[in-house]
């Protein structure tokens, strides 16, 4: 692999769940109107982990090595909420799964983690991996239906991944807006340069999908946190 500038998104797909979850302005062209709302939680602190690569690939070995350090970092920049929009197909029970070992030692450790079901769909047991952990809040993706003052149209798109596990736990334990979701992808990402279809004339960037959902309620859970900061993971879950 060729050296990486630190905090470097090839991929563009990591800068697109931040901007969801933790937007507090749009970064737009000089000449675009500033768009009249933030992300969810836009008084979050962001620790952005890299993991991935630009074609969205990761080792196992990388994706502990991440885990692995928020969980070492944990105390020093006060992080309590972690977002993982990835989703790969299960290989193992799921207690045997490398990166769920290392995912329930930081639940453990009092991180609230998020995750995406993945975009497998419709079938049942199509979440993915770490998503058929049971300890986390697995989140599936819902649409507007392009009618945002209407919710009575709203339905899950057949993309998103359903339960149960092969475990028999029932996943995801939530759904939330995942479709034609606008957020800031670096221009010369991977995604924006396959989609240019995909840009607003604001500068934005729409993407759909279950990581959209999951980062939309991992703000969620950060503004619950900001409310009450003494609640455990198992309350916040609840």
């Amino acid at each position: 692999g060729r050296m990486v500038s630190q905090g470097t998104d090839e991929s563009g797909h990591g800068t697109h769940m931040t901007s969801v979850l933790g937007r507090s302005s749009a970064v737009t062209r000089p000449d675009a109107p500033q768009p009249s709302y933030r992300g969810i939680a836009p008084d979050a602190s962001v620790v952005a982990v890299k993991a991935i690569g630009e074609t969205g690939q990761a080792g196992f070995l990388d994706l502990v090595r991440g885990i692995q350090w928020v969980v070492d970092n944990r105390e020093r920049y006060n992080i309590r909420v972690l977002n993982l929009s990835f989703a790969s197909r299960p290989r193992w029970y799921y207690w045997d799964d490398p990166v769920n070992q290392a995912l329930m030692q930081a639940w453990r450790a009092g991180i609230f983690i998020t995750a995406a079901a993945g975009n497998e769909g419709p079938e049942p047991m199509s979440v993915g991996s770490p998503g058929n952990l049971p300890y986390l809040l697995t989140v599936g993706a819902v649409t507007d239906n392009w009618t945002e003052n209407d919710r009575t149209d709203d339905y899950i798109p057949d993309f998103s991944s359903s339960g149960p596990t092969p475990a028999g736990h029932i996943k995801p334990e939530i759904v939330a807006y995942g479709g034609h979701i606008a957020g800031i992808v670096p221009p010369s990402s991977a995604l924006a340069r396959q989609f240019p279809e995909y840009l607003l004339s604001t500068g934005e960037f729409v993407m759909t999908g279950s990581s959209q959902a999951s980062a939309l309620v991992a703000g969620l859970a950060a503004l619950v946190l900001q409310l009450d900061p003494e609640l455990t993971n198992d309350e916040l879950k609840c």
